[in-house]
């Protein structure tokens, strides 16, 4: 099983609204199973809160439920169990790398480097009007092409390599 962490600041903006596109997109690409997902952020400030409602509304125009999530807070331990921990932005990639154990073997990186627009960031809504939530969702949307079609290949990969193993 692949394991990604999507991570911005607080976990109630872009990290939820990340997990729940790449979920609904994983189920419809029959990779559900093979790829579980979680959302934080590096500050704590919303410990144990729901999404934004901005957030949870524009998930639910199209379709996707966020509700039932909570924001908790980046710790040591994902860095060895997820095998990708992607950032919103580069300042929480910069956290990231700073708090990343030596013996770290996740790939740790910018979401939007799926979608072709490497060292790009997400932008934080928090502070934005409405349409701030839906370029966020807009975005997001295209690196979760992206990064369904790596899982894909990943996944191939790895079965590829127990075959061989196998033999």
């Amino acid at each position: 099983m692949t394991r990604i962490l999507f991570v911005c600041l607080g976990n109630i903006c872009r990290s939820p609204t990340a997990e729940g596109i790449v979920r609904a997109r994983l189920h419809a690409a029959g990779l559900a199973e093979a790829v579980a997902l979680d959302s934080c952020g590096t500050g704590r400030w919303h410990v144990g809160e729901p999404p934004d409602p901005r957030a949870q509304q524009e998930a639910r125009v199209r379709g996707i439920d966020i509700a039932s999530l909570r924001a908790r807070q980046l710790r040591v331990d994902d860095f060895r169990a997820y095998d990708y921990l992607l950032a919103m932005d580069a300042d929480n990639l910069a956290h990231m790398r700073r708090m990343a154990p030596t013996d770290c073997q996740a790939h740790l990186g910018l979401l939007l480097d799926f979608a072709g627009q490497s060292g790009r960031s997400v932008p934080d809504p928090y502070y934005a009007t409405e349409d701030g939530f839906a370029e966020v969702f807009a975005l997001i949307e295209q690196a979760a092409d992206g990064l369904i079609e790596h899982c894909r290949q990943h996944l191939a990969t790895q079965r590829a390599e127990r075959g061989d193993a196998a033999r």
